[in-house]
C-alpha cells in the first residue's frame, strides 16, 4: 500500500529577497492532509515569508516545497493554487468586485465553471462561514469581521484542500474573532495560519510551529510548545 504524500512538505526551504534579507533559513516541515498548525513566531521571524511559499506568491530561493506531493514550480503554479487557498492578513487585499457575490464568484468562474456551478459555490461558501445574508451587499461597507468571513468565503468557493491563513484575527473584536476560531475548528480542510493570537492557535490549532530568525525553533503539541516560556521569550514572544 503506497502512503499518502504529505499535504505540505518543505525541504531545507530558504528565502533570501533581493536587497539579501534572509527571510527563510533551511525550514523542514512536513503537514499531513487534515492537520491544524500554526506557524507563530515574532515579528520578522519568516511565518508571512513561509506561507507565501505554500502558493507560489514567493519561490523559493533554495531548497523545495511540495504541496501533495507536486513540488512547487513556475510549470505546476496553476495546479499548486488550486490545491492551496490562501486568506490574506488584510481582507481589502482579496476584496475588489461590486458586491460580495460578485466576489465569491470571481474565483470560481476563472476556475473555468458554469455560472450555475458558481451561484451553487457562492451559497455553499457564504453559507459555510455564515454570511449567506451578506450576498447582496457592498465589501466596502462591511464591517472587518464581516469582511474577513467573506475572504474565508471566496476561496473556500474555489475548493482546495488546503487553507492558509495569515493573520485571520487581526483587527477583530472579540465576537468577530470568537466567531472566527468556532469557523475554523469546524473546518476539515488542512489548516495551517500565521498568527501572533497564541489564545487562537491553541484552540484551533493541536499543533504549533515556532519560527525564530527564519528557522525552525520548535515544533509540537501545542500546549507544550505555547506553555514553554522561556523559549518564547528567547525568540521574542
Amino acid at each position: 500500500m503506497t502512503m499518502q504524500a504529505p499535504a505540505v512538505e518543505l525541504r531545507a526551504l530558504a528565502h533570501a529577497y533581493d536587497d539579501g534579507t534572509a527571510a527563510l533559513r533551511g525550514v523542514d516541515l512536513s503537514i499531513p492532509a487534515g492537520a491544524a498548525v500554526a506557524i507563530v513566531g515574532a515579528n520578522g521571524a519568516g511565518k508571512s515569508t513561509l506561507l507565501q511559499h505554500l502558493n507560489g506568491l514567493l519561490l523559493p530561493s533554495s531548497g523545495s516545497v511540495h504541496i501533495d506531493g507536486l513540488q512547487l514550480s513556475r510549470a505546476t503554479l496553476a495546479e499548486v493554487r488550486r490545491k492551496v487557498g490562501y486568506v490574506f492578513q488584510d481582507a481589502d487585499d482579496q476584496l475588489f468586485m461590486p458586491t460580495v457575490q460578485d466576489d465569491v464568484a470571481f474565483g470560481p468562474l476563472n476556475l473555468g465553471w458554469s455560472a450555475q456551478e458558481a451561484q451553487a459555490r457562492v451559497e455553499y461558501a457564504l453559507r459555510a462561514v455564515g454570511a449567506w445574508q451578506l450576498a447582496a451587499r457592498t465589501p466596502y461597507r462591511l464591517s472587518g469581521g464581516e469582511k474577513r468571513a467573506v475572504a474565508i468565503a471566496g476561496v473556500l468557493a474555489m475548493a482546495p484542500p488546503i487553507l492558509v491563513l495569515d493573520e485571520p484575527s487581526s483587527s477583530l473584536d472579540p465576537a468577530g474573532r470568537r466567531r472566527l476560531i468556532d469557523l475554523l475548528r469546524g473546518f476539515t480542510h488542512t489548516r495551517i495560519i500565521a498568527t501572533h493570537d497564541l489564545n487562537l492557535a491553541l484552540e484551533v490549532c493541536p499543533r504549533v510551529v515556532l519560527l525564530h530568525q527564519g528557522r525552525v525553533a520548535a515544533d509540537g503539541e501545542a500546549a507544550m510548545v505555547l506553555g514553554d516560556t522561556a523559549l518564547l521569550q528567547h525568540c521574542g514572544l
